[in-house]
């Protein structure tokens, strides 16, 4: 059986950030450049949506409305299923195939429309990068391990935003303008602002860290 603190350094160091297939980001996230939109008679982007049928996964699927076989909602911004099925299944990631994972994310995140004509979901759409986008993540995993004959039940959910354009960094980690600490950087343009963990076994009980800069998900939106 996979241990928790094995599970928890694969979280940080591999597949931190769960997201929509097509758009899985290892380490920093690859910036796309915002193309020009095509607008409509009434001066607004002509936007593409998941309903017309034209917009697909990086690996060319036709993207449809409601949960897919894999646990994904795109049109939602959710993803409901297992570790394994945010990533269709991959063999590398069978030793964690029985945790579970939730995820949430915004319209910066990763929007449920193709406004700029690439035929992909819109990322960070009419900001130049992620940085000052107000994107954000949540991520809820949940499972259990054997130790010592025990069945040890753990649960780990964290905060993931886009850092506000006046932000720093200094020794790893993300600060306000005026001094006031983010959270740890993560794919540089993001920070890590709260996270919880429960595990009886590791004697981890509840938040673990909250950002001072505060960790609502809308602070720099």
């Amino acid at each position: 059986m996979m241990s928790k603190s094995k599970l928890f350094v694969l979280f940080l160091t591999v597949v931190l950030l769960f997201v929509p297939m097509g758009v899985v980001f290892a380490d920093d996230p690859p910036e796309r450049p915002s193309l020009p939109a095509t607008c409509g008679t009434d001066g607004q982007p002509d936007c593409v949506t998941i309903q017309s049928g034209e917009i697909l996964t990086g690996e060319g699927e036709v993207i449809t409305t409601g949960f897919d076989e894999w646990g994904y909602n795109y049109q939602g911004h959710l993803f409901n299923g297992m570790y394994c099925d945010s990533y269709r299944n991959a063999e590398w990631c069978w030793p964690y195939a029985d945790v579970n994972l939730d995820m949430k994310w915004n319209d910066a995140w990763l929007s449920n429309k193709d406004c700029d004509g690439d035929a992909l979901l819109d990322r960070h759409y009419g900001s130049d990068s992620y940085i000052d986008s107000g994107a954000w993540l949540t991520n809820h995993q949940s499972g259990e391990y054997e130790q010592e004959e025990a069945t040890c039940k753990w649960n780990y959910f964290v905060k993931i935003v886009a850092v506000p354009g006046d932000a720093y960094v200094s020794d790893g980690v993300w600060y306000t303008a005026g001094g006031t600490r983010i959270g740890t950087v993560i794919w540089g343009a993001f920070a890590i602002i709260q996270q919880v963990e429960n595990d009886a076994c590791a004697g981890l009980h509840g938040l673990q860290y909250v950002s001072p800069a505060g960790a609502g998900l809308g602070t720099w939106q």
